[in-house]
């Protein structure tokens, strides 16, 4: 089969790969498409992010979709033609944040095409894919393997806004709106947010912020959150997905005392504005990954509950890969952009 490989960064091959041997709980899958994520790009662009290195060569993509073609002997759950997301992240099930219900914290975990680990773990961009069947989770035909692959992502999103207790009847800022603060944006709706403002520096995701949902849209670039601001704030949830020093500044400002904090975004060191904190008594809340959100974001896109579609830039095969992360990466022409297999 042929696989989407890292080497280097701006170093990316399609190359022969072998197929994994099924075993009797996994199952084989033609893949049909895959989103290009941030962490990919930042393989692409920089060879890893923060610490973390390519040491080997390595097959990227996590957000997947794909076909069913054989299954192992104890396989109950799926059959040969179901079409399928598949769930990347594989958490050990037995350390200790495992056991104490918080999976998406594993200390063993293996997520598909990751450095973090050596050797390191392999992704799924790739034509065949065998996975274990508890990661696989079925769609109906008139869900497209495109809008399944947006389960992963959309899963950080329900996650988060779970992280938040509740956005029902809130008025909620999200600042930075790519495609996880775009999400965001339609999870937290489908949460009972009743007003949402959204800022970023580019016209684009703007523009695509208010196609999904978004009340108001503000460049930072040439206005504030100033109005936001007086009397103390706000907003009463801050989703800050851009992992921009100045942006989460800007939106402590506008959070109304004692108001919910959620940082998604990742980023370098940011500074933070710990009397604003104190003195508005604000509760600031990590959230990191997903685990039985997966499940949820593939039932709500199934249900038509959320609607992934505008957030789609362009599709391309997987021969043009390298076009494929070159558009990925500018933020002036694409949201999301998927490989087709």
């Amino acid at each position: 089969m042929k696989a989407c490989v890292i080497h280097a960064p701006h170093d990316l091959r399609i190359e022969e790969a072998e197929v994994p041997p099924l075993g009797a709980h996994s199952v084989k899958l033609r893949i049909g498409a895959g989103g290009i994520c941030g962490s990919d790009l930042h393989y692409f662009q920089h060879g890893g992010f923060g610490t973390v290195r390519i040491k080997q060569p390595m097959i990227l993509g996590h957000e997947v979709a794909g076909t069913v073609i054989e299954i192992g002997g104890a396989v109950t759950a799926v059959k040969p033609g179901d079409r399928a997301a598949i769930n990347p992240n594989q958490p050990c099930g037995a350390c200790a944040q495992c056991l104490a219900g918080r999976a998406n914290l594993c200390l063993d975990v293996r997520f598909y095409g990751s450095a973090m680990r050596f050797p390191h773990v392999q992704g799924a961009f790739r034509e065949i894919l065998v996975a274990e069947e508890r990661q696989i989770f079925t769609i109906p035909d008139h869900v497209s393997l495109g809008q399944a692959a947006f389960a992963e992502p959309l899963a950080v999103c329900l996650h988060a806004v779970t992280r938040a207790s509740s956005v029902a009847g809130k008025r909620v800022l999200v600042t930075g709106v790519g495609p996880i603060g775009a999400l965001t944006i339609l999870a937290a709706r489908c949460f009972g947010a009743r007003e949402i403002v959204a800022t970023d520096v580019a016209a684009l995701p703007l523009k695509t912020a208010k196609a999904v949902g978004a009340d108001r849209v503000i460049d930072v670039a040439t206005d504030t959150l100033a109005d936001y601001a007086a009397n103390k704030g706000t907003f009463d949830v801050l989703f800050e997905c851009s992992g921009n020093a100045r942006a989460l500044a800007a939106g402590l400002d506008a959070v109304r005392p004692g108001g919910t904090v959620v940082q998604l975004g990742l980023g370098g060191e940011m500074g933070l504005a710990i009397n604003t904190i104190v003195t508005k008594e604000l509760e600031l809340r990590g959230s990191f990954r997903f685990h039985e959100e997966f499940g949820w974001a593939v039932d709500y896109i199934s249900r038509g509950l959320i609607d992934v579609t505008p957030l789609l830039t362009e599709t391309i095969p997987l021969a043009e890969a390298q076009r494929a992360f070159e558009l990925a990466g500018d933020r002036a022409q694409a949201m999301k952009v998927q490989l087709s297999f």
